[in-house]
């Protein structure tokens, strides 16, 4: 081959190849554009104040829910959660569980409207609570619960807002009372929202579900205690075969013997 022929088909050779390494030059660059692009519509992520129930909460029964409080900042603590309760749906009976660290007050309001809970009729019920630091607080990068126990639940609605101050040591106050709207998008500090299940036969939250409970582990004792029965009776029935084995084993040694006399 001449000396233009191999210069010619290298120049060709260099010429296809250089599509390829534009592309490979590219794609890294793209790369990077689509994880940005990811990164910026995915957001950052912001905690909320939220409650949730540590077990079942059902309509017109009782439950203990926990003010869950992440702090939300770099530079301040969370020193202070004051919690709404609802007026449209009165809770006669509001228990705090003690935070380490934190004080607690119940604030009580009367009823516009009496309700009777157990045959009683109740005219004044809990308003707000109101934890406040006696320490650190809420530090950044760090959360805390604050338990209730809460009744009764009411029974004509799926669900129980609250609304929450939560106050910084800067004295920055962040209001979570905005409602969350079916089909919405979610409001800039959505007020804490409580979800209400079924109600339980007897309206104290422990009903069908624990009574079926109650029922199937009293079978399932039961049926172990049958179980542990028979398994003791053939263990019984079988050392007396294994005794019986014995004499007879040496009833004919000793017959064998006498003959062999």
């Amino acid at each position: 081959m001449s000396k233009n022929s191999k210069t010619a088909k290298m120049s060709q050779q260099q010429s296809d190849a250089s599509p390829a390494r534009r592309l490979a030059r590219r794609l890294p660059l793209a790369g990077a554009a689509a994880a940005g692009s990811v990164l910026l519509l995915a957001g950052p992520a912001f905690a909320h104040v939220s409650v949730q129930p540590s077990g079942p909460a059902p309509k017109g029964g009782y439950a203990t829910v926990n003010f869950k409080v992440p702090n939300e900042k770099d530079d301040a603590s969370t020193v202070k959660l004051e919690v709404t309760l609802p007026t449209d749906h009165p809770l006669a009976s509001v228990m705090p569980q003690p935070v380490p660290g934190w004080k607690i007050s119940v604030t009580k309001a009367k009823l516009p409207k009496p309700i009777e809970m157990e045959g009683e009729k109740i005219t004044e019920a809990p308003s707000k609570i109101t934890w406040t630091a006696d320490g650190k607080g809420v530090e950044p990068g760090q959360f805390q619960q604050f338990p209730l126990s809460v009744g009764q639940l009411p029974k004509d609605t799926d669900q129980v807002v609250f609304k929450a101050l939560q106050t910084y040591d800067n004295k920055e106050v962040v209001r979570w009372i905005e409602p969350t709207k079916a089909g919405a998008p979610e409001p800039e500090n959505p007020a804490p929202v409580l979800k209400l299940g079924a109600p339980e036969e007897d309206g104290h939250g422990a009903g069908a579900d624990d009574k079926s409970g109650t029922t199937t582990g009293m079978k399932a004792t039961a049926a172990a205690s049958d179980a542990s029965g028979s398994d003791t009776t053939a263990r019984v029935l079988g050392a007396i075969g294994i005794v019986v084995g014995v004499i007879g084993v040496g009833f004919g040694v000793f017959a064998g013997r006498r003959r062999s006399a």
